[in-house]
């Protein structure tokens, strides 16, 4: 059936004004304002509604076959890693690391290594009791510090796997994840830089007081009492479950550039890069080493509780695996809506009708970018906006000029860099920072979503610069 492109766009249009207006005004979960998109976009071509959809369940399918392992078990370590204490003690090496002066630096970058597994709103909330206590001690402002903190969480969860908007974009594209990471973390560092630098410079001039909010810090449910005793992880232990799973799935995109036959080793590597394996290698890991609600305890005393104490260590795992597994489940839902969104606008042949009609491929990797920013700004979560953004994007690929390996590489990227633009009243991270760090809507607008900005264009100018080496 030919559709002419005046009408795909105006049904185009017509799904993503739906998204927005049902997200925003009615605050109703994207799964469901992605749903009904599906059927206004699909009916707004003439598809049947039979059809739309056989469109949804193809989607919604084929995107959880490839994703629902990585998305559970990247939100699993996060989870563990946070709870046992871990990402307090590498935001502690770190900072021990640097002097008080460039706390706000160490900061930054304990969001960004922190913020690997982790996602930036949970990170940022485990970490501020960290950031308060450097405010006290350092007397740089609430805002310099804070939004350095958000800046380093926030560059890695708009650009690298395992968090769900790049896996997402990664499995609808087609891009390996190790290569998506290797290349991300290059690309996230500078865009943590521009957010730093920023928050330094314009959070001096605020009049931010320390900011000693006693919000109660959200934990999904699970308890988080601490035993005066706990014996927290080492350094080493705190990092591998984050460091092992990146290292391996490099390690295996290496190997695939070969082009000789792999020999025993390099096929156990691959094997064990593969995201789902690396990902649970990283799970044992952070399970093993997890010493939560494990008190230090004398021989007397350890030999009368011995019982009580295992069953305590199994009741919190149990409690922090299925923590775990609800919190992936609400992020796949909305994945696969998205995917099915997507099903539905391949399904309109918007391409094709694009190709000969519309000269983009002189837009090239700036098209993605520019798309996934105007939705994340008009809808606030920079999720939805690249799930989206990848979508619509996928028919365009050839268009654009990105059909190769590296191009798709790229136009991943570059959605992840317009995820990151532009965070403020309609986002849910805006009001974490905000919330837990006592910082006024005025000294958020003018710091932290400007941040987001010079984050967005940092991240895509070194993306540009990369696709004249590698495109």
């Amino acid at each position: 059936m030919y559709i002419p492109l005046w009408q795909s766009s105006l049904a185009l249009l017509a799904g993503i004004t739906v998204i927005i207006w049902l997200t925003l005004r009615y605050k109703l979960h994207p799964f469901f304002a992605l749903l009904i998109a599906c059927f206004v976009t699909g009916l707004s071509v003439q598809i049947s509604v039979e059809d739309i959809l056989k469109l949804i369940k193809n989607g919604f399918g084929d995107i959880l076959s490839k994703l629902s392992l990585i998305i559970v078990l990247g939100t699993t370590i996060g989870i563990l890693l946070e709870k046992n204490g871990s990402t307090k003690v590498m935001a502690n090496f770190i900072l021990k690391l640097t002097r008080k002066k460039r706390s706000a630096f160490a900061l930054s970058v304990t969001g960004f290594i922190t913020g690997l597994p982790i996602f930036c709103d949970s990170g940022y909330i485990v970490l501020n009791g960290i950031n308060k206590s450097l405010i006290q001690q350092t007397g740089y402002k609430v805002a310099q510090m804070s939004i350095s903190l958000a800046a380093g969480l926030y560059a890695v969860h708009c650009l690298l796997p395992p968090h769900p908007g790049a896996s997402a974009a990664a499995a609808t594209i087609g891009v390996d994840f190790g290569k998506l990471i290797a290349y991300g973390i290059v690309i996230a560092f500078p865009a943590m830089l521009a957010g730093h630098w920023w928050a330094v410079y314009a959070g001096k001039k605020t009049n931010s007081i320390n900011g000693l909010n006693t919000t109660k810090e959200l934990s999904g449910g699970v308890d988080e009492t601490k035993h005066e005793n706990s014996k927290p992880p080492t350094a080493l232990m705190a990092f591998l479950p984050v460091l092992i799973p990146i290292l391996l799935m490099s390690v295996k995109s290496i190997i695939e550039l070969k082009k000789e036959n792999e020999n025993i080793v390099e096929s156990v590597f691959k094997t064990l890069g593969d995201p789902a394996m690396a990902l649970a290698l990283g799970v044992v890991l952070a399970i093993i080493f997890s010493r939560e609600h494990t008190p230090s305890l004398s021989e007397f005393d350890k030999a009368s509780v011995e019982k009580k104490l295992r069953s305590t260590r199994k009741k919190y795992l149990s409690l922090y695996l299925g923590s775990a597994v609800e919190k992936a489940g609400s992020i796949l839902v909305i994945i696969g809506g998205g995917a099915a969104f997507g099903a539905v606008l391949a399904a309109t042949d918007i391409g094709t009708q694009f190709s000969k009609s519309v000269n983009l491929q002189s837009v090239g990797i700036w098209f993605p970018f520019l798309l996934t920013a105007l939705i994340k700004t008009a809808q606030g979560s920079s999720t939805v906006a690249i799930i989206m953004a990848s979508s619509i994007v996928l028919p365009l690929l050839n268009l654009l000029g990105l059909d190769t390996e590296n191009g798709k590489l790229l136009a991943v990227l570059s959605m992840g860099a317009g995820s990151m633009m532009i965070s403020h009243t309609n986002d849910a991270y805006f009001w974490v920072v905000s919330k837990f760090s006592d910082i006024d809507i005025r000294t958020m607008l003018r710091v932290h979503s400007v941040a987001s900005v010079f984050m967005g264009l940092a991240a895509m100018l070194f993306i540009y610069i990369l696709s004249l080496f590698i495109l």
